[in-house]
């Protein structure tokens, strides 16, 4: 996976709280100018942090920059469900939906009929499974880590934490030979990972 840290991005505030929250209720009552700004706002970040997170085995069959863009105008379609009222929750939100599309494409890509595919139009509006477990700043220093992985390594702790994916998952991802060596793979991963955070 592409490097997604670091940027331009990176020195822009986000919009505060109170103005996300007067953005979404403009675009509620069908402000397509708020929707606009909304976009503007949200799409360069996301689109960065996304790269990061889309497999290799997609880059062909899906455009980082579309998908995110489709994600968000599909979020900000219903944004009647939207809890933007805490700092974050709009991010959080529309993260956890990238986070679904990008299953949904891998196991669309993986052609398994038996697989019922996640839909994006309902994601938790509260903070992704990774961040309530390590917090905030335990996010951003896991982020920093992660960074530093080689690329095979970041796909696999990506893949396996962020993404959910089986071990068949994985190994179909990275292309291993079986779930077992894509296990060792993700352990491997984990432990550079753990000694990168430890290094913090």
């Amino acid at each position: 996976m592409a490097d997604a840290h670091g940027g331009p991005d990176d020195d822009i505030p986000g919009p505060s709280a109170d103005e996300t929250v007067d953005l979404v209720n403009r675009v509620r009552a069908g402000d397509q100018e708020a929707l606009g700004v909304l976009m503007a706002r949200f799409l360069p970040r996301l689109r960065r942090w996304a790269s990061g997170r889309m497999p290799n085995a997609l880059r062909d069959l899906a455009d980082t920059s579309d998908l995110v863009q489709d994600v968000l105008l599909r979020s900000f379609q219903k944004v009647g469900q939207l809890d933007v009222g805490r700092e974050g929750g709009l991010q959080a939100y529309l993260r956890q939906s990238v986070l679904n599309r990008i299953r949904d494409e891998f196991r669309r890509a993986q052609r398994r009929p038996e697989m019922v595919e996640i839909g994006t139009e309902h994601p938790d509006g509260g903070p992704s499974p990774l961040e309530a477990a390590i917090g905030k700043a335990g996010l951003e220093r896991y982020e920093l880590a992660l960074a530093t992985l080689r690329p095979i390594d970041r796909e696999a702790v990506i893949a396996r934490l962020e993404l959910g994916f089986t071990y068949d998952e994985v190994a179909k991802l990275l292309g291993k030979p079986s779930a077992n060596a894509a296990r060792m793979a993700v352990e491997r991963a984990l432990v550079r990972l753990i000694d990168e955070l430890s290094d913090a």
